[in-house]
């Protein structure tokens, strides 16, 4: 395939030679200000103190030889190495290859909905640690491979850990993560299982980001590559792998409509630069697409600003059974009402019983048990649909971000055997359950 290349964003010569070898990441752009800096471990701009993301030289060329390409590479995330700041050999180093996950086609989903244009669910519960944060992670190991770090670290509300934990173990790291005192059992456990240090932090997720900013200042952070702090340019580059999968796994079409979890706000901002990316490389259809935003009613800072028409994010206090989405002070906050705004979207909450509601509805349609986040995204599209922001005639993508066993108690309360019979047939009769 003939490959030429062309830099997204205006270069400096002397800021674009990269001393290390990410694939075709260049350097570090300020969101903000658009500033350059070489590729580093640095998340903020030091003029203006805005977030910095990666800045690429892309291949371009012919699209079809670059879908002959994509379509040609392994079955996970890694088929997208040229669109991702990672190494062109990043499939021979030790990894957990997360990606590529079903992209089902929720039929009896859509009939409950009432949506006729075709209703997909991307469930991400089929990575190796049953999030998508092990798509986050893997970029940022090949980062922390490349600056020397000895450490792997985060601050998570639960899923991030585990993958952090998963991919250390695999990649030959050292791992000490930091969580909320107070998460989910089976998170717990599924982060500390891998045997690196799980720190738990009296407080909430801005407690133990705040800790962790603190952390890398200090000497004993020395080493460290926190994967959603000083790795963040990197780590969030994953994220757009899901935006290729489902263009792709849509025939090479972008959905008319797709509904994201928001959290920090992270996954939908590189979802978007994804589709934006397909465009530019000509992979996909230049076609407008609607962004719409989930969150918990318990924790919906963006949601409500959304709502007031703010432009500024104002922090709150969380309290919901969604602890993956409980991040008060929410980082992408304000871009995300940006690409709400920009494609016609918009960023929705539901309480806490809709969520359980909208994962008991997922699991009796489509066989698939979601944790609390699918359960905001689902319950958020049943509202979205009711409310006539979502066209039902259209195509729609809704995320599933990760695997109901992580967050039982969100719904044993209300679950449980249909009956309790003696072992025989008369029992079974009289419980009436024969012709159910």
């Amino acid at each position: 395939m003939a490959v030429h290349t062309v830099a997204t964003t205006p270069a400096t010569p002397s800021q674009d030679a990269p001393a290390v070898d990410l694939g075709p990441a260049v350097a570090l752009s300020c969101r903000e200000c658009g500033e350059r800096f070489p590729l580093g471990p640095v998340f903020a701009c030091v003029s203006c103190f805005g977030p910095l993301e990666v800045a690429y030289d892309l291949p371009t060329g012919d699209p079809q030889a670059l879908r002959a390409a994509i379509e040609a590479g392994p079955d996970n995330i890694w088929r997208y190495a040229p669109l991702l700041p990672v190494p062109a050999d990043v499939a021979t180093k030790p990894s957990l290859n997360p990606g590529f996950t079903q992209l089902v086609k929720a039929d009896h989903l859509a009939a409950e909905l009432g949506v006729t244009g075709g209703l997909y669910v991307k469930d991400d519960s089929g990575n190796p640690t049953h999030s998508f944060k092990d798509r986050v992670v893997a970029i940022a190991v090949e980062a922390a491979r490349a600056f020397g770090f000895t450490t792997l670290s985060c601050s998570s509300t639960g899923n991030l850990a585990g993958a952090v934990g998963a991919a250390a173990a695999r990649a030959g790291f050292r791992s000490c993560v930091f969580i909320p005192h107070d998460l989910e059992q089976g998170k717990v456990v599924m982060a500390a299982v891998y045997g690196g240090d799980l720190v738990g932090i009296e407080g909430n997720y801005d407690d133990v980001n705040r800790f962790c900013s603190e952390l890398i200042g200090d000497p004993l952070g020395e080493g460290w590559g926190f994967v959603n702090v000083n790795l963040r340019p990197y780590y969030g580059e994953g994220s757009k792998s899901l935006a290729y999968e489902i263009a792709e796994q849509l025939g090479w079409r972008l959905p008319d409509q797709i509904v994201i979890p928001v959290a920090s706000g992270s996954q939908l901002t590189k979802i978007d630069k994804g589709f934006k990316e397909l465009i530019a490389l000509g992979l996909v259809e230049d076609r407008p697409y609607k962004i719409f935003g989930a969150q918990a009613e318990g924790c919906s800072p963006v949601s409500t600003a959304y709502k007031a028409g703010h432009d500024v994010v104002r922090p709150q206090k969380p309290d919901t059974i969604a602890k993956s989405l409980a991040i008060g002070n929410p980082a992408d906050g304000p871009y995300v009402l940006d690409i709400a705004r920009r494609t016609g979207g918009a960023v929705e909450d539901v309480d806490d019983a809709q969520v359980v509601d909208a994962i008991k509805l997922l699991a009796r349609t489509e066989g698939i048990f979601a944790e609390t986040a699918g359960g905001v995204t689902v319950g958020v599209t049943l509202k979205l649909v009711e409310a006539g922001l979502i066209d039902p005639s259209l195509t729609t993508v809704v995320l599933n971000t990760g695997d109901g066993l992580k967050t039982l108690d969100a719904v044993a309360p209300t679950t449980g055997p249909t009956a309790t019979i003696r072992p025989d047939l008369d029992a079974f009769r009289a419980a009436g359950l024969a012709t159910s």
